[in-house]
């Protein structure tokens, strides 16, 4: 486009499918995947998507948990891959009015490294940005995408404006996103709030590699650790 005067390469996003389907079944949620990442390549971001599922990702909260008697674990190289990325997008289908037991799983594995730190003394997630996309045929696209969104920002990473998207057909039985006649690919509402996310993530990606991360003043744990209250005084002092 040449009414972007934003360079975006140099920038990494990894793009989770959880969906329930493993390669090559086809994932209506990597409809919704595949436009998104799609942008993103155009303008010049470097984007790697992979199902959740294809991989023996093990349960728990941890980074690995071949370390908690677990045989196998292929999360720890996929967290290397978030790690390296400025942007992160889980994606997943409703059940039963919820995220999937995969989405699940992922956000929990997330969570693992919450408690790490990077070299400014801030939570590791720090820097990075995060969005979601949701499909289904069921009501369920905010509740899903609240919970998501909450997840990411509670464990370090920043959360541009609207920054989820989804389609859901009829209520009950029928036609999911990539089926005949769905009218899901054509949605107009889906397809501006798809791309509007897209964009943000880029964006605000692109603004805090500039800015060198978040400011790390007020937020360091091992400063906090040491003494420094940045600020806060206990009204039991006053």
């Amino acid at each position: 486009m040449t009414d972007v005067d934003t360079d975006f390469s140099g920038l990494r996003a990894t793009y989770i499918n959880c969906t329930l389907k493993r390669s090559p079944e086809r994932s209506h949620t990597q409809g919704l995947v595949d436009i998104s990442s799609t942008i993103m390549r155009k303008q010049g971001v470097d984007v790697e998507v992979l199902r959740a599922i294809d991989h023996d990702i093990a349960t728990g909260v941890y980074t690995d948990m071949t370390e908690h008697g677990w045989a196998s674990d292929e999360w720890p190289a996929i967290h290397e891959r978030v790690m390296a990325s400025n942007i992160l997008v889980l994606a997943g289908p409703i059940w039963l009015g919820d995220n999937s037991s995969i989405t699940k799983r992922v956000i929990e594995r997330l969570y693992g490294a919450s408690g790490d730190l990077n070299e400014a003394g801030q939570w590791a997630y720090y820097g990075r940005v995060g969005g979601c996309l949701i499909t289904g045929n069921e009501d369920g696209i905010k509740h899903c995408a609240q919970n998501v969104l909450y997840s990411l920002q509670h464990v370090g990473f920043t959360i541009p404006p609207q920054a989820d998207a989804g389609w859901i057909g009829e209520a009950g039985p029928g036609p999911s996103y990539l089926d005949e006649g769905s009218g899901g690919p054509e949605n107009e509402f889906t397809n501006r709030n798809t791309t509007f996310m897209t964009w943000n993530l880029m964006h605000l990606a692109r603004m805090l590699q500039d800015a060198g991360g978040i400011p790390a003043y007020g937020n360091q744990r091992a400063a906090w650790d040491a003494g420094s209250r940045f600020g806060f005084e206990n009204p039991e002092n006053r």
